[in-house]
């Protein structure tokens, strides 16, 4: 017998581990058309059989690009021959979203898969993103000066507030590779014209920064853009299991809000500190501060000079006693 294709055997591999605790259910997987996706979605076929476990394949058609309905249904075509079930879903994207069209793109897709997963009662959400989009995900976060939290990339399993397990199986896979797999599996892929516009931020970083660095300090850039992510989400675990247990005994609800207490924030090291402002403010308004924002309200506790309110968004902050309060803006 021939031997099997290396990258085929790779990504297969990848899967296999992902479909294990799944045994026996229905997973989607998110499909574009391009070459990660639909090895993901081959793979995921072929694994998922040997498991009794079955796979629809979702391809969303975000309407942005003349003749986006024919590559969605020609994608949907290819799942169809690889052994799983597939839909076109269909989204409306806001172009007036305050983050630009990459995030009103990923915000409309997600709400799809997600609300597409639930009426499928599937137990996962599959999607085909490789070590390169860690390594670049990384590298944009790095530029931007947002901290640890944007440097652990995404994970490659988590659980959302529905409770739907969103799986990357192959973050451990180069880009490489699943074009391999597609090379020796005869499958043509789709190559989406955004990923080649210097317009877009990550378009540069694919085909400019990572370029250069590899050049200039040798091979492996994106390897170790990874493992970076992989230990800051070790070590945001472990931030986050403390903060956990701590916020139990310093959080108390407030009118139209929530305080915190001075003397335990202050009591802190800096790090858990900012980290329990961040969190709080995160749940109970459900915004994110950026770091100055952060630092402002720590200096009620740590450097309080009688200043007043501190406005942030959804809320504003101010020291009341021994207690510093977040209330909701009107």
């Amino acid at each position: 017998m021939p031997s099997l294709d290396p990258a085929i055997a790779e990504v297969r591999l990848a899967v296999r581990a992902a479909l294990a605790p799944l045994a026996g259910r229905r997973v989607v997987v998110g499909l574009s058309g391009g070459a990660d996706s639909l090895a993901l979605v081959a793979a995921t076929a072929f694994e998922a059989a040997k498991v009794d476990g079955s796979v629809v394949a979702a391809v969303v058609d975000h309407g942005l690009q003349e003749g986006s309905d024919a590559v969605a249904q020609r994608a949907a075509e290819q799942a169809r021959a690889l052994g799983a079930d597939a839909v076109v879903l269909r989204v409306d994207v806001d172009a007036q979203h305050p983050d630009g069209p990459e995030a009103a793109a990923r915000e409309a897709r997600h709400t799809a898969l997600a609300g597409f997963a639930a009426s499928e009662r599937a137990a996962a959400v599959l999607l085909g993103h490789t070590l390169d989009d860690q390594a670049e995900t990384v590298l944009l976060g790095l530029s931007r000066g947002s901290g640890a939290a944007s440097l652990q990339g995404m994970a490659p399993t988590r659980e959302d507030g529905e409770g739907m397990l969103w799986m990357r199986p192959l973050l451990g896979v180069r880009r490489t590779t699943t074009r391999a797999f597609c090379a020796a599996s005869d499958l043509a892929f789709w190559d989406d014209p955004h990923n080649l516009d210097p317009r877009y931020a990550r378009v540069r970083v694919r085909q400019r920064a990572l370029p250069v660095l590899e050049a200039e300090l040798g091979p492996g850039i994106a390897e170790a853009l990874a493992r970076t992510a992989e230990q800051l989400r070790e070590d945001a675990e472990a931030f986050d299991e403390m903060i956990h247990e701590t916020i139990e005994d310093i959080v108390e609800h407030a009118e139209a809000g929530i305080s915190v207490s001075v003397a335990a924030l202050a009591a802190n090291p800096a790090a858990l500190r900012n980290r329990i402002i961040r969190l709080v403010v995160d749940s109970e308004f459900g915004v994110s501060l950026t770091r100055l924002q952060t630092l402002e309200v720590a200096r009620l506790a740590i450097d309080w000079s009688g200043q007043g309110p501190i406005d942030l968004p959804g809320c504003s902050a101010h020291r009341h006693g021994g207690r510093i309060v977040f209330s909701a803006r009107n």
